[in-house]
């Protein structure tokens, strides 16, 4: 008889069943991945949920940015219209005055009303700038006309045709101007 090698192993081949248990795991091991595929399809919903709403704000946030920026401007716009009765109450004032035979209630009326319009502007931030005698600025004034007068340095404000004004640092209306120039000979006038 012969005896069995205790060296050598035997190996016992794997049940066919085996490598489809590979390829098909345990219930436990699908369940637990359809739970995660199901949380995840949760918080895909939630989040998607959470950016149209998010959207939705924004898209109400805007139109109501906009609404009320419409109606600062008109009460604006209507502040400045009722500051501007006042001031058309007494121009017509002054020419109701004008059929009387002195042409100094006349002369008061539009006075008055002149400063009531500097004060306006001056409340809305908006100053007349004196630009006789200023040297010419093309930034802040607008040549109409240029004149020689030796008596005068070149480039100087001779005339003020219409008044500038200004708000703060910056040029609001520019100042319509004749400008000194002693380049040109005596005489000649040029517009710009």
């Amino acid at each position: 008889m012969k005896r069995a090698n205790p060296r050598i192993m035997t190996i016992t081949p794997e049940p066919p069943n085996a490598a489809l248990d590979a390829q098909n795991p345990p219930a436990s091991v699908a369940d637990a991945a359809s739970a995660d595929l199901t949380i995840l399809q949760k918080e895909l919903a939630a989040q998607k949920d959470n950016y149209l709403r998010l959207a939705a704000d924004f898209d109400d946030f805007q139109k109501r940015t906009r609404r009320d920026s419409r109606q600062q401007a008109a009460a604006e716009k209507e502040a400045f219209i009722l500051d501007l009765l006042p001031i058309l109450d007494n121009l017509e004032r002054a020419l109701a005055s004008e059929e009387s035979t002195s042409s100094e209630p006349l002369h008061q009326g539009v006075t008055m009303t002149l400063q009531q319009m500097g004060q306006l502007l001056h409340r809305h931030g908006i100053e007349a700038v004196e630009d006789l005698g200023r040297p010419f600025d093309p930034h802040q004034h607008e040549a109409v006309l240029v004149r020689r007068d030796p008596g005068q340095p070149n480039r100087i404000i001779l005339e003020v045709t219409q008044r500038g004004y200004c708000r703060g640092d910056t040029v609001f209306r520019p100042a319509k101007v004749i400008v000194n120039d002693l380049s040109h000979s005596p005489g000649v006038r040029h517009a710009r």
